[in-house]
C-alpha cells in the first residue's frame, strides 16, 4: 500500500512510536486491515488520544513532531480508506511447474479434472479472490485468479494449496513462481504455445488448455476474465503452431518418455526388448504410436477394460498388442524388461514389496527392469529404485532427452513470442476496456430513473383513463429519446477496436463521465465485493 506523505517509512515509524503507546500503534496498524475489527479500530478513543494527548511540557520541537506524525498518519488513514479504489483487480497466476518444483511435490498439488470446479468454487469463497482456474497436468500445477487485492490474493490462495496438500507454506514459497496481468497472461500464452513446456512445442498442453474451458463451462467463478484469458491462449497457442514451425518434429513428454527408454537399453536389444504399457489412455496410447515409429511389433498393454486396446488395435495395423487386464498387471511386470506407466491413479500401482521379488531380466537387455513412470502422481513408488536390479524414471528425467533438441527449437521460439506480444496487447486492451462496463451500467442506470420518474410525472398528468395503447406509446418515446440521447457517450465508453478511439481517449471519457454525472461511489467497486464476500463467509462460519 502506498502512503501519500514526504516522510520516508522510518521516519514515519519513528515518529509514530514517539508519539503513541503501544495499543495505538495496533490501532493505526489496523486501519490498514478491510476487516470489522479494523473499522472498530478507527473509532476507539485510545487511538485519539495517542494522537493529540501527547506531554504538555514537551519541547517545541517534540510538539512540531507530533503534528507530523498527526498529518502522516491522517494521511495513512486516509489511503488505507480509499485504497481499493486505486488498486485494481489483477490476474494472478501461482504455479509450481517441472522448471522449479521437484515431482514429490507436485504430485501433492495434483488436483484430478474432476475436481476442478469444486477447486475453482472453494478459491471463488476466498475473500480477496473473484475469479479462478486450474490447470493441473504432468509438468504442472497452476492457479490463474482474479485478485481484489494482489498480496491478499496471493497469501489466501497459498494457504488454500497448502491446505489442500498438506505442503507447508513456507516449503510451497520456495518453489513457486507468481505473475501479474501482463506476466500472468504472456505466461500463459507461452504454455499454450508449448514455449514452456519441457519439451518444447509439444501439443498436448493445447488440448489441456482447452479442457480448462471445456470444464469451466458453466462453473460459477470462472468468469468473464478468466474465460477470456483462457479462450484467448487457445487462440495464441492455434496461431503460433499454424505460422511457426515449432511443432514440426516436436515430441511429446510420451515420445520423450520412449527416446528415454531406448538411450537407456543396449542398442542391440531395441528390436527384441519385451514392451509393457499399463494404461490406454492418451499418454498410453501416444506410447504405443511412438514406440510403433521405433520399430516395436509387439507389446503388452494393461488397461481396465479391452475396449479402448481394441480402438488402439484398429488404428494401429500390423502390429501385436496384447491386452491383458488389471488382476493379471504384476505378471505381466514380471515378464517385462521396460514397463510404461500412464495411468491417473492417484496412488502408487507399484511399491518395493510388488517388485522385489520378480524374475531378473536378461543381461542381454542390460540387467535393469526399466520403469518409466510419465504420470503425475507418479504410479511407481520412489522406493522401487532402491532394488538393486531396477531402474526407475519419472517426468523429471525427461530433461536429457530434450536437450539435444533444444537450440533448434529456441529458434523457432523467437518467432512464436511475437506472435505472443501481439496477441498480448490485444487481451491487455480487451481487459482494460471492461473497466468502463461498470460506468456504463451507472449511467444507464441514471438515465433510467430519471425517465421513469418523469414518465409516472406525466402519466399522473394524463388521468387514469388513458387507454394502454396510449402508455405505451409515451413508455415507447421515453425510451427510445433517452437511448438516442446515450448513443453517442456510450459509443465514446467502448474500446473494442471498431473505430480509431485509443484506450487511453476511452477511459478518459469514463472519468469525464463519472465527474459530469456524479457517478463515482465512496466506496469502490472492489471493497464492496470485498464486503460482501467477508460478510457471507461470516454467516456460512
Amino acid at each position: 500500500m502506498a502512503v501519500s506523505t514526504s516522510f520516508s517509512g522510518a521516519k514515519l515509524e519513528a515518529l509514530f512510536l514517539k508519539c503513541c503507546s503501544s495499543s495505538s500503534a495496533n490501532a493505526a496498524y489496523s486501519l490498514c486491515v478491510p476487516s470489522k475489527t479494523a473499522a472498530k479500530a478507527t473509532r476507539t478513543t485510545p487511538f485519539r488520544r495517542g494522537l493529540v494527548r501527547c506531554d504538555a511540557s514537551a519541547s517545541p520541537d517534540v510538539i512540531l513532531d507530533n503534528a507530523a506524525a498527526l498529518s502522516a498518519l491522517q494521511q495513512l488513514k486516509t489511503s488505507a480508506a480509499d485504497r481499493y479504489t486505486k488498486e485494481k483487480s489483477s490476474i494472478v497466476v501461482i504455479g509450481l511447474s517441472v522448471h522449479t518444483t521437484p515431482v514429490e511435490m507436485r504430485e501433492k498439488l495434483a488436483i484430478p479434472e474432476a475436481e476442478w470446479p469444486r477447486a475453482i468454487g472453494e478459491l471463488c469463497g476466498l475473500n480477496h479472490i473473484e475469479e479462478a482456474a486450474v490447470l493441473s497436468t504432468c509438468n504442472r500445477m497452476e492457479i490463474y485468479v482474479v485478485a481484489l487485492s494482489q498480496h491478499r490474493g496471493v497469501k489466501e490462495v497459498t494457504e488454500w494449496m497448502s491446505r489442500t496438500s498438506g505442503i507447508p507454506v513456507s516449503e510451497l514459497c520456495q518453489h513457486r513462481f507468481l505473475l501479474y496481468n501482463k506476466d500472468a497472461t504472456q505466461h500463459l500464452f507461452e504454455v499454450s504455445a508449448g514455449l514452456d513446456s519441457l519439451v518444447l512445442g509439444e501439443g498436448q498442453i493445447l488440448a489441456q488448455v482447452k479442457q480448462v474451458v471445456k470444464v469451466g463451462q458453466g462453473v460459477n467463478g470462472f468468469g468473464r476474465n478468466i474465460s477470456g484469458l483462457f479462450k484467448h491462449a487457445i487462440t495464441v497457442g492455434k496461431r503460433v503452431r499454424a505460422e511457426t514451425n515449432i511443432a514440426a518434429g516436436a515430441v511429446s513428454v510420451s515420445s520423450a518418455a520412449v527416446e528415454l527408454a531406448l538411450m537407456k537399453l543396449p542398442e542391440t536389444s531395441h528390436g527384441n526388448a519385451k514392451m509393457l504399457v499399463i494404461g490406454a489412455g492418451k499418454m498410453g496410447k501416444l506410447v504405443i504410436k511412438h514406440l510403433v515409429a521405433k520399430g516395436c511389433t509387439k507389446m503388452v498393454v494393461v488397461n481396465r477394460s479391452e475396449e479402448r486396446v481394441a480402438e488402439i488395435r484398429e488404428e494401429i495395423k500390423d502390429v501385436e498388442i496384447i491386452y491383458k487386464p488389471l488382476s493379471e498387471m504384476l505378471a505381466c511386470v514380471g515378464e517385462a524388461d521396460v514397463v510404461f506407466t500412464g495411468t491417473a491413479s492417484e496412488n502408487p500401482l507399484f511399491l518395493k514389496d510388488d517388485v522385489k521379488d520378480l524374475p531378473s531380466v536378461s543381461q542381454d537387455i542390460g540387467g535393469h527392469r526399466l520403469f518409466i513412470d510419465i504420470s503425475v502422481p507418479r504410479n511407481v513408488g520412489s522406493c522401487v529404485s532402491d532394488i538393486e536390479c531396477v531402474r526407475v524414471y519419472n517426468v523429471d528425467d525427461l530433461k536429457e532427452v530434450v536437450a539435444a533438441n533444444k537450440e533448434d527449437r529456441l529458434r523457432k521460439a523467437m518467432e512464436a513470442q511475437a506472435i505472443i506480444g501481439e496477441e498480448s496487447q490485444q487481451f491487455e486492451a480487451w481487459r482494460d476496456s471492461l473497466e468502463t462496463v461498470p460506468t456504463i451500467k451507472k449511467l444507464r442506470a441514471y438515465a433510467e430513473r430519471i425517465r421513469a420518474a418523469e414518465l409516472e410525472k406525466c402519466l399522473g398528468k394524463m388521468g387514469d383513463d388513458i387507454s394502454k395503447k396510449t402508455r405505451r406509446a409515451v413508455d415507447d418515446l421515453s425510451r427510445g429519446i433517452v437511448n438516442k440521447l446515450l448513443h453517442g457517450p456510450m459509443q465514446h465508453l467502448r474500446c473494442d477496436g471498431s473505430d480509431s478511439r485509443t484506450l487511453t481517449e476511452t477511459l478518459e471519457n469514463m472519468h469525464a463521465l463519472n465527474r459530469m454525472f456524479s457517478l463515482e461511489t465512496e466506496i469502490s467497486v472492489l471493497e464492496q465485493k470485498i464486503r460482501a464476500k467477508v460478510e457471507q463467509n461470516h454467516s456460512e462460519n
